[in-house]
């Protein structure tokens, strides 16, 4: 079936809302002090993310191939995989999507918010930082995860072996983010999505929280130009050799 371009922005925004709402929610309930998997460890946010990705593309997958990622848009376009004339309004959704997970998340997790006076834990909540203060260490650990992203899941879903099994190639995708959060997690979050980080960035600086501390802009263009970068070459070597 196909949906027309209308159904297919709503499920690009309900798809990124959904993983901003299961992946930085899994961070705020580790970070956040007073829930009840506070400081509870890396790997609730390696699973959150995971799954976070895995549940929308299960969802949308078959409406509007679920990408949820402008990264992965602009790959796919620049590489001939995808429509130039689509490109607006899949980030549109994206970024409108990113900001509406962000709010609700910050709805629900208020009291907690409140409660917390670690300016690092208030903004990891919402958007990448670089735990090594390096601007060059964050740009090589976003393009590197952002680069097997997206390689692994263009093999992952045009495998031969799972041509008649999408479940278990969506399946595999949640998995692989995973890996890569519990694996290469360490130095920035990661983003590997210039509208996971931007979008939540932006609601962490309008929101009023009481204790938020500073938004990091001048830090906000690696996690949106790296992902980008990679996800063109990632999108090209997958083109050219298999």
């Amino acid at each position: 079936m196909v949906y027309s371009l209308g159904v297919q922005w709503l499920s690009e925004l309900l798809g990124t809302a959904i993983m901003i709402l299961f992946g930085n929610g899994a961070v705020a309930n580790v970070e956040l002090k007073g829930t009840k998997g506070y400081h509870n460890g890396w790997m609730i946010i390696a699973v959150g993310y995971g799954f976070g990705v895995m549940i929308p593309v299960m969802m949308f997958g078959s409406i509007s191939g679920a990408q949820i990622n402008p990264a992965i848009t602009l790959g796919l376009a620049a590489n001939g995989l995808f429509p130039w004339s689509h490109v607006l309004t899949y980030i549109s959704a994206q970024m409108i999507g990113a900001m509406l997970g962000q709010f609700l998340l910050i709805i629900a997790y208020k009291p907690f918010y409140n409660k917390t006076d670690n300016t690092q834990a208030i903004l990891g909540t919402c958007s990448t930082i670089s735990a090594s203060g390096s601007y060059l260490n964050g740009f090589i650990n976003e393009f590197l995860g952002t680069f097997l992203l997206v390689f692994g899941a263009m093999l992952i879903l045009h495998s031969q072996a799972l041509m008649h099994e999408a479940g278990a190639a969506q399946m595999g995708v949640g998995f692989l983010v995973w890996v890569l959060v519990a694996s290469l997690g360490g130095p920035t979050g990661p983003g590997l999505n210039p509208a996971r980080d931007l979008g939540p960035r932006i609601i962490h600086a309008l929101f009023p929280l009481p204790q938020k501390g500073d938004s990091q802009w001048s830090y906000a263009w690696i996690p949106v130009v790296a992902p980008i970068v990679a996800s063109i070459l990632a999108v090209c070597l997958f083109k050219t050799v298999y």
